[in-house]
């Protein structure tokens, strides 16, 4: 039997999308099914004093509700957000700047500083956190112990600055590797425009403003965008600082009371309600922020 054009044309694009297909379904599409199918149910035990079978039941939006109105979780919610608006600017106007310098150095340092500033990025976060954990550590840190010696008293894990110790942390981490995806970006730019804004007698300032920050607008927004969706989901920094302070609780981040209804609570119906409102609000401000930048480019 000899299949026709359109067949073979069918077969072969079943052939090159099936294998992408099964993956996306098994580790995106099935995983967020199963939880938002999670949080529409409970748990209850049967028998006395809850000793006998476990019944899972439908309950709706139960878990939803509960969570909402959570002290907790919702003051965990403000934390983040707070958090975001003040980290993810500092952390692109950061990587910005240093792709922007590196740019325009000398080609015989560009390679060392770009490698030096993209390391923190190769160090595990569970390493990094314990790194700085023990620079803010009175007594073992270096940097309290300087700022004793200046008359200042410096406690980077009190409740008033624990928040922005982390926010240190994640900037050192990710702002190198949000510069090496602007700097890409640079890299692209064609040098004609260069040659002809130096014939033109265009300073470097104006090199900057209207040719490079421009034409690097995309890299900008993707790294802003990736940026809002890990702020949000803030996890192992303050679970690893959470040992050495007491300002950091089991509901510090939405994230951390997931985790804690889910392993300490053994509530995981709650847990997949919570994750599913975090992801939800992740793609609000996600989208909200694409918005607001395809409006401004019209």
């Amino acid at each position: 039997m000899t299949l026709s054009t359109a067949s073979r044309r069918r077969i072969a694009i079943l052939g090159l999308l099936g294998p992408f297909t099964a993956v996306f379904a098994a580790t995106i599409v099935v995983p967020i099914a199963v939880a938002i199918r999670q949080s529409l149910y409970g748990v209850s035990h049967e028998g006395p004093l809850g000793q006998g079978r476990r019944v899972e039941s439908f309950i709706g939006l139960e878990n939803y509700v509960h969570a909402l109105s959570d002290q907790g979780f919702v003051s965990s919610l403000g934390r983040v957000l707070l958090f975001g608006t003040v980290q993810v600017p500092v952390m692109i106007v950061l990587a910005t700047a240093l792709a922007l310098l590196l740019d325009a150095a000398s080609a015989r340092w560009v390679p060392f500083f770009r490698a030096t500033y993209f390391l923190p990025y190769g160090v595990p976060g569970v390493i990094a956190s314990l790194l700085w954990g023990f620079l803010y550590t009175p007594g073992l840190s270096p940097l309290v112990d300087i700022g004793e010696a200046l008359g200042l008293h410096l406690d980077f894990l009190s409740g008033q600055t624990i928040l922005w110790s982390i926010a240190n942390i994640v900037t050192w981490q990710f702002a190198g590797y949000n510069m090496l995806v602007i700097i890409a970006q640079l890299k692209s730019i064609d040098s004609d425009l260069y040659e002809a804004a130096a014939i033109d007698g265009a300073s470097a300032w104006q090199v900057v403003t209207r040719i490079k920050i421009p034409l690097i607008r995309p890299a900008i927004v993707l790294t802003t965008v990736f940026t809002i969706i890990g702020t949000i989901q803030l996890f192992g920094e303050p679970l690893i600082l959470k040992s050495m302070s007491s300002s950091i609780t089991s509901t510090y981040t939405p994230n951390l009371a997931a985790y804690n209804e889910a392993f300490a609570n053994n509530n995981t119906n709650l847990a997949a309600a919570e994750a599913v409102l975090l992801a939800l609000v992740a793609c609000v401000f996600s989208f909200a922020f694409l918005k607001i930048v395809n409006r401004a480019e019209r």
